[in-house]
């Protein structure tokens, strides 16, 4: 996966007289993904980013709020596996969680509706419970 740095700016070359070109900002720059995997333990790692804001980015994660839409009620529920990621197959055997992503969890299985990466916690609807 690319990463946006800014060098699509072509360099000036030799003595050719040209337009002056766009000066670089640092605001341009991208940064590498954060692949929330499912672990026992949490870990948040909180980056600066522009205007001196911060984001929340959720490293490893062991639970989740699921929302069960029957009741509408929300619980604090523990994340028993990953069962099947729509971004990327491989997620699914590495226990990495994006959204959209199917969990199982102690209720039962729920779909992932948060950004974990970006919003440094994992929100998700109760699809069906146990049995």
């Amino acid at each position: 996966m690319g990463i946006y740095q800014g060098n699509d700016l072509k360099k000036p070359t030799g003595g050719k007289k040209r337009r002056h070109q766009k000066v670089k900002r640092k605001y341009w720059m991208g940064r590498f993904p954060t692949f929330t995997r499912l672990d026992v333990a949490e870990a948040r790692k909180i980056i600066r980013v522009r205007g001196g804001n911060t984001k929340v980015r959720l490293k490893k994660a062991a639970y989740a709020n699921v929302v069960d839409p029957s009741t509408n009620t929300a619980k604090k529920v523990k994340i028993l596996r990953v069962l099947e990621t729509p971004a990327n197959p491989q997620y699914v055997r590495s226990g990495i969680i994006t959204k959209g992503t199917i969990i199982e969890t102690e209720l039962g299985k729920a779909v992932v509706t948060s950004r974990p990466g970006q919003d440094g916690v994992i929100n998700a609807i109760l699809l069906e419970k146990k049995a």
